[in-house]
């Protein structure tokens, strides 16, 4: 193997001239991008859906019952429930319960009073929503007899 003389630099000496760096810039913005493109993808395909309001799905009807009022009084009150559609079934016996529990005792001057219903029946509609974890959406009287 022969070797050949290297030619003199500028300075008059044969040391071959130093090796540039590679820059590492390149592998920089490739990371960067890599890392942007998996982080797109996760945030579309693998984060939980925001969900927006129910939809109003099924409406199922209970049978009236009798609650007592104050001063011997009664109401007969018939209710059915707006269920979303993420609901699977009801069972009306906790709205019944949370019914009577809410209308038992109230003046039958209260109970007739358009407005007072109103105020009853969206505490019986927040009161369902709870106990039904947001399967039911509304409620509405079907039947309101009072004695």
């Amino acid at each position: 193997m022969t070797v050949t003389a290297m030619p003199p630099t500028a300075t008059g000496t044969t040391e071959a001239a130093p090796v540039e760096k590679k820059s590492k810039k390149k592998l920089i913005i490739i990371l960067v991008a890599v890392l942007a493109i998996g982080g797109g993808g996760y945030y579309q395909f693998m984060m939980p859906k925001k969900e927006g309001p129910p939809q109003p799905g099924e409406v199922v009807k209970l049978e009236p019952i009798q609650i007592n009022l104050a001063a011997n009084h009664y109401l007969r009150i018939g209710i059915a429930l707006q269920l979303t559609t993420k609901a699977h079934e009801a069972d009306g016996s906790q709205a019944l319960d949370a019914t009577i529990a809410l209308f038992s005792g109230q003046p039958m001057a209260e109970v007739n009073n358009p407005k007072k219903r109103a105020e009853l029946k969206e505490h019986l509609e927040e009161e369902l929503e709870h106990l039904y974890h947001d399967e039911v959406m509304g409620v509405y009287f079907t039947e309101f007899v009072t004695q």
